[in-house]
């Protein structure tokens, strides 16, 4: 690190468990963030702040009206503009240091496949099941640590997968596609602005202790949030051993 990231992330490196060397685990770390709305924005963000320094950001859509409510990392003036580009943008205004790879695309699994073997850590910031179970089989099957978070009205949850550890449930443990509930979508179902940005802030903080390899992941254990009570609970999650994605799969 130079003088100028020294300072940058003092912050940080004061911090024992993270410390130089772990910032520099960041810096050559690359996550991949699915989705660049909601949850993204807050996570995006962070990461960029916190000075990981790959950030791929997947995401088809285009910034509309609607969105400004909640999704922080664009403005006004980005209204029409793709939201991977828009959020590129946003990112190199807080962290020019950090290279952002902006896929503005809908992705298929095989495209998945493509982009989740080139990181290190992997953040489901999607909003629709197909591509949650898409991406959660493609991170079993190449054993890479899923950070995935969810939210719609007032409630919200997050969660780590991480089958490099025997014990983990995948998504698929947690919500079989047999049992596929109808789609909850922000357009639909509303949400309250300040939820998305504490779920997604909260992913960014599970990424980078993952990254770092300090404290305890969610990884076993399901954070359920109630904003409009504001009231956090912590349920344990079992590996369906059953399961058809990770029940009898390995790591790659």
């Amino acid at each position: 690190m130079n003088d100028q990231q020294l300072l940058r992330y003092s912050r940080h490196i004061l911090l024992p468990e993270i410390g130089i060397e772990g910032q520099q685990k960041l810096l050559d770390a690359h996550a991949l963030l699915i989705g660049a709305g909601g949850l993204g924005s807050p996570a995006a963000l962070f990461l960029a702040a916190s000075g990981v320094g790959n950030l791929t950001l997947c995401d088809g859509d285009k910034v509309d009206l609607t969105n400004l409510q909640r999704q922080i990392l664009h403005r006004t003036a980005s209204i029409g503009v793709p939201k991977a580009a828009s959020a590129q943008a946003a990112l190199a205004e807080i962290n020019p240091e950090v290279r952002v790879i902006a896929l503005n695309e809908r992705v298929d699994e095989m495209r998945l496949r493509e982009l989740v073997a080139q990181a290190d850590v992997v953040l489901d910031c999607s909003d629709n099941f197909t591509t949650r179970y898409a991406l959660n089989r493609v991170c079993v099957q190449l054993g890479k640590p899923l950070v995935s978070g969810a939210a719609t009205r007032f409630d919200g949850q997050v969660t780590v997968f991480d089958l490099r550890h025997a014990y983990s449930p995948c998504y698929y443990c947690l919500y079989p596609e047999q049992a596929q509930a109808e789609e909850m979508r922000c357009a639909v179902m509303g949400v309250f602005a300040p939820l998305v940005g504490i779920i997604g802030s909260l992913q960014a903080a599970e990424a980078l202790k993952l990254l770092l390899d300090a404290g305890a992941s969610l990884c076993g254990r399901l954070l359920v949030m109630d904003a409009l009570r504001m009231e956090l609970r912590s349920l344990k999650l079992n590996k369906d051993d059953s399961c058809a994605v990770c029940g009898k799969t390995l790591p790659a």
